[in-house]
């Protein structure tokens, strides 16, 4: 079987080499073009990228693949396309090209948490279980027909990276379940019931900025989530933007929203939140590195007593 593999970051490096061990003949994987990244803006490949060129895979990096890449895939004459985290919407011009159509690893339950981000949202909207579904994919977003689907629990405390980390190599082994299911005609094609379904949006940089008005729950959910990428801040002193990296929640004697609770070596940083309040565990400052909260407050006393609470106040 000639298969092409579609997809970008290290989600889909798992599959990718779980379609070459299982003895697929992997003839092309198509993935982003390379990003700047870092402070020299050095152009770097992606996770999939670097994988194909390991394994002696030639790579096609189209802009937009239904618009720079359909010859490219024509030629190559697949029988199967397989797609992990991608990240481009495939025309219905590029569904028709593998014979036997295109299976698509999608990091959630289907179809519930549709989208590109379901990992982070699954988090973000306080779960405790998620999942890997394989589909057939069609021309709507996540809409195609279920093959497989396997359930994993979010684990207390566990954020999107490490989420991620646990459920690519699950799903690289649901791949392979599916496409041997799929040769035995032992795998049946069920349709997604769209009364249960949920569409979440692409993740941006300003969802990273904390509202102290939230739950403690919301807020450490949406730390969890959103970890690494754009990660969650706030606003306090003289416009100082700091990062936090993990937290948890705390009692709130009854403070408003944004109050500085404590912020010493002994006690950490706690915050109030609307409902609760929040313990930064771990933050980074200004110009500084990722931190134990308290041992960053042994250094840097902290004399301010509340938060900015939303990016429009202190814009």
């Amino acid at each position: 079987m000639r298969v092409v593999f579609l997809g970008t970051p290290e989600f889909g490096v798992p599959s990718l080499k779980a379609l070459v061990s299982a003895g697929y003949d992997v003839v092309g994987v198509f993935t982003q073009p390379d990003k700047p990244k870092g402070r020299g803006n050095k152009m770097l490949p992606s996770p999939v990228k670097s994988c194909a060129v390991e394994l002696g895979i030639p790579v096609y990096q189209p802009v937009k693949i239904r618009v720079d890449g359909v010859e490219d895939l024509k030629s190559l004459q697949p029988d199967l396309c397989v797609t992990a985290a991608f990240g481009q919407i495939l025309s219905q011009e590029i569904l028709d090209i593998p014979t036997i159509g295109t299976v698509n690893v999608h990091s959630s339950l289907l179809p519930k948490y549709r989208g590109s981000a379901p990992i982070n949202w699954a988090i973000m909207e306080g779960e405790t279980v998620t999942g890997v579904t394989t589909m057939m994919t069609d021309k709507g977003l996540d809409t195609g027909d279920i093959l497989l689907r396997k359930e994993i629990e979010i684990l207390p405390g566990e954020t999107a990276e490490e989420l991620t980390a646990r459920m690519a190599p699950i799903g690289a082994e649901l791949l392979i379940e599916t496409i041997k299911g799929l040769e035995a005609g032992t795998v049946r094609r069920v349709k997604q019931d769209e009364a249960k379904s949920s569409y979440f949006p692409m993740l941006k940089k300003e969802m990273g900025e904390i509202d102290w008005r939230m739950t403690a729950h919301q807020i450490v959910c949406r730390v969890r989530g959103l970890t690494p990428w754009p990660g969650t801040s706030f606003v306090w002193g003289d416009n100082e933007v700091v990062k936090v990296w993990k937290a948890e929640e705390a009692e709130n004697p009854g403070k408003q929203p944004g109050t500085i609770l404590c912020a010493d070596a002994k006690q950490g940083l706690v915050i109030a939140a609307g409902e609760g309040a929040v313990r930064v565990l771990e933050l980074q400052a200004p110009g500084g590195k990722r931190m134990n909260a308290k041992d960053y407050l042994r250094g840097h006393p902290v004399a301010y007593t509340e938060c900015k609470l939303t990016e429009e106040e202190h814009g």
